[in-house]
């Protein structure tokens, strides 16, 4: 480790992950970090555009100007890039509705499908969504399903489930390996580490999120971000919990009227008899 103690952001928020990844000044950054992640059939990608580089929004309110950071890479390629911090219903549709509105929405009037270019959407989470699959990648394309021929290869869907990734800093190896390191665990990191800073455009991308070179305005926004995040965290874990406390009265009150006694539903489902009765009384 080098350096003294540092603080930096949590790249895993919006403001934090599109400062890094979609700034007027992130190509290099983006460059490094797609070509990592993302399989361009043997080639590197040599140049992108950032399409609606992200402006540090304003804090009240704290209306971004897009959702993800998007761009257009020099073999005409569209990538839209996305860091989720909480799961929903429906969101791995709107995956799939993005990808599928900006492959569509390529054509204007009188234009040929032809010249529709690939997209690939590529999307980080921080959460699991696939608890079949054990690799932290996966990715989806159109495909036959019984010769598995790929259909054309046009829409991508890529997913990296960062909760999956459990390397220390001392394990890193890849140059994937560093960026999903960086992701992950960034807004936990006290010093630089060597491993990350030999890599210039990690390196970068740390000096971006140190919270030392950040403007009073930008902290503050940083914190709302977070702030936000945690709210919506807990809301999820109270709803799934009442739920659950819902879902378990119910079964009770089938028990119930099936003719078993409370003691043996206590033995049943090993819950005390006192919240027994209270699940029959709300």
């Amino acid at each position: 480790m080098i350096g003294l103690d540092m603080r930096f952001l949590d790249v895993k928020t919006d403001f934090a992950f599109k400062k890094v990844f979609g700034s007027d000044n992130s190509k290099d950054i983006l460059l490094s970090f797609l070509n990592a992640v993302l399989d361009f059939e043997g080639h590197l990608v040599d140049n992108l555009e950032i399409l609606d580089p992200y402006q540090i929004p304003l804090i009240d309110g704290m209306k971004d100007s897009y959702v993800d950071v998007k761009a257009r890479l020099d073999n005409g390629t569209h990538v839209i890039i996305e860091m989720q911090v909480l799961n929903y219903e429906g969101f791995e549709q709107r995956i799939l509705y993005n990808a599928a509105k900006t492959y569509s929405t390529q054509i204007v009037r009188g234009g040929q499908y032809f010249s529709l270019m690939p997209v690939i959407a590529l999307t980080l989470t921080d959460f699991i969504m696939f608890h079949d699959i054990p690799d932290v990648r996966s990715e989806y394309r159109m495909k036959e399903v019984n010769s598995h021929r790929e259909y054309n290869g046009d829409l991508r869907l890529v997913f990296y489930e960062l909760p999956k990734f459990t390397k220390t800093v001392d394990d890193l190896s890849t140059l994937e390996e560093k960026w999903l390191f960086f992701v992950s665990e960034a807004g936990s990191l006290k010093l630089k580490p060597e491993t990350l800073t030999n890599i210039p455009e990690i390196k970068k991308a740390l000096d971006i999120v140190n919270e030392a070179g950040m403007s009073l305005d930008e902290l503050e926004i940083q914190r709302k971000h977070e702030d936000f995040n945690m709210i919506q965290r807990e809301s999820l874990k109270k709803a799934q919990k009442d739920s659950y406390a819902e879902g378990r009265a119910d079964i009770i009150r089938s028990m119930i009227k099936a003719g078993i006694t409370i003691r043996e539903i206590a033995r049943i489902t090993g819950l005390p008899e006192n919240e027994i009765n209270r699940c029959l009384v709300d």
